[in-house]
């Protein structure tokens, strides 16, 4: 007998029926549907917020070490000392492609700071974003050079967006947008 669409059938156990409520007592999810008795979440529409306590102060404002954010526009650094950089024994003109090469910073998509923990034993010639001023004043005194690269890196542009309008003094005077103020650009005498 052959094989027809008919008979192609899912394993079982592999497609599971919604749960359907309040169609009475027999179902075992009738009068209350799973919602419990009364209150705000017992009704329809979107219920309480996140965080939501009742109306008592919550616990992000009632803890003092909870306050705060994250900076997301915080710019990453690889940070080297000049000790780190003896102790792989890296000589010559020292870039951002060496040090990655020998695992000493995670990746070449962040600046690179230079910092002056340690002592510069040989004259080096090291390109870098940033340098400390104690790891100049180090690198120049052994001989060195201690070169500044321009960055391009994404932690250059990004940066947060403002909500205020762009507006200039001229049109704050004439008092643009502002209930008797002149209400398109046009009209404000320039």
């Amino acid at each position: 007998m052959p094989l027809t669409l008919s008979d192609l059938v899912p394993d079982e156990g592999a497609k599971k029926g919604k749960k359907r409520v309040g169609r009475g007592t027999g179902s075992g999810h009738g009068k209350t549907s799973g919602r419990g008795t009364k209150g705000q979440k017992a009704r329809s529409g979107p219920g309480v917020r996140r965080g939501f306590e009742g109306g008592q102060l919550p616990i992000m404002k009632r803890m003092p070490y909870k306050r705060g954010f994250t900076n997301i526009f915080r710019a990453e650094w690889e940070v080297v000392n000049l000790d780190t950089i003896a102790e792989h024994g890296l000589s010559g003109a020292i870039t951002p492609e060496m040090l990655f090469e020998r695992g000493v910073i995670r990746g070449l998509e962040f600046p690179v700071k230079v910092l002056g923990n340690g002592e510069a034993v040989a004259s080096l010639t090291i390109s870098a974003h940033a340098f400390s001023e104690s790891a100049r004043a180090a690198i120049e005194a052994a001989g060195g050079i201690a070169t500044v690269l321009e960055r391009t890196d994404r932690w250059m542009t990004a940066r947060p967006r403002s909500r205020r309008l762009p507006i200039n003094r001229e049109l704050k005077e004439a008092r643009f947008g502002k209930v008797g103020g002149p209400q398109r650009r046009d009209d404000v005498s320039s």
